[in-house]
């Protein structure tokens, strides 16, 4: 994908995120370790395009910026390579993985395999009006392209609304798989601010989501949703250039 401008750094330190601020998903948490907090805020600037695909992470400049010791920065990195952010190369360092084309794949691939799913649970076993009127909510959330923080809404929103269907699944494993791909998700979406991804297409697509689960239409919950995933994947394709694989 573009690489965007890299914004000005301070190696030396860095805000951890706060409590109350959620990260791909999470409805926040509880005090953490200072191992759990540098991977949290590693993670942070991963997703957010703090650093770009590609780029070499040191060690120590990363300890500095978290302010801990070298051990905590290994453990999340260690986590952060297995959900496949960083790329660990003995003897050289930290890698942040690219977004390639075969990446993009997959993760569209997958996210069509359990949030299908998840939406045809979700429509079927029904939900309380209090959560309808919660995926409501986010599903009116829209951005403007010259705004880059009503963007940032957009994408927290927008993992809100799948991670709340996921949610009514009532399937932890769906649960925790969907959690998992919107770090992957929420990745491509910060980097595709710059390259005029957005519209109002997303918000008009969780409505018609929305709509199906509502009325407890679970083929139609699962149609949306792959609609909804399927134009996505072939805008994101189309704006980076990739030619689009057949599905």
């Amino acid at each position: 994908m573009a690489r965007k401008a890299i914004h000005k750094r301070d190696h030396d330190s860095a805000s951890f995120p706060r409590a109350h601020q959620p990260l791909s998903g999470s409805a926040g948490y509880k005090a953490a370790t200072l191992g759990e907090r540098v991977y949290r805020a590693l993670k942070r600037d991963i997703i957010h395009g703090f650093y770009q695909p590609g780029e070499s992470l040191n060690e120590k400049h990363l300890a500095a910026r978290y302010k801990a010791s070298r051990t905590p920065v290994r453990e999340a990195a260690v986590r952060l390579a297995n959900e496949r952010l960083l790329r660990i190369v003995t003897n050289r360092g930290y890698f942040v993985t690219q977004i390639t084309l075969q990446v993009l794949n997959d993760i569209y691939e997958f996210r069509c395999a359990v949030e299908c799913e998840a939406a045809h649970l979700a429509a079927s076993k029904g939900a309380s009006p209090e959560i309808l009127h919660k995926l409501s909510q986010l599903a009116a959330v829209t951005c403007r392209a010259d705004n880059r923080a009503s963007c940032v809404r957009f994408i927290e929103a927008d993992t809100a609304f799948h991670s709340l269907v996921a949610r009514l699944s009532r399937n932890q494993m769906l649960i925790q798989a969907v959690h998992e791909a919107r770090s992957q998700m929420e990745r491509i979406m910060f980097a595709a601010i710059d390259i005029d991804y957005y519209g109002e297409a997303p918000g008009r697509e969780h409505r018609e989501i929305l709509k199906a689960i509502r009325d407890r239409d679970p083929e139609k919950a699962r149609q949306r949703m792959f609609e909804h995933i399927a134009q996505s994947k072939d805008k994101v394709l189309g704006l980076t250039g990739f030619a689009i694989s057949p599905r």
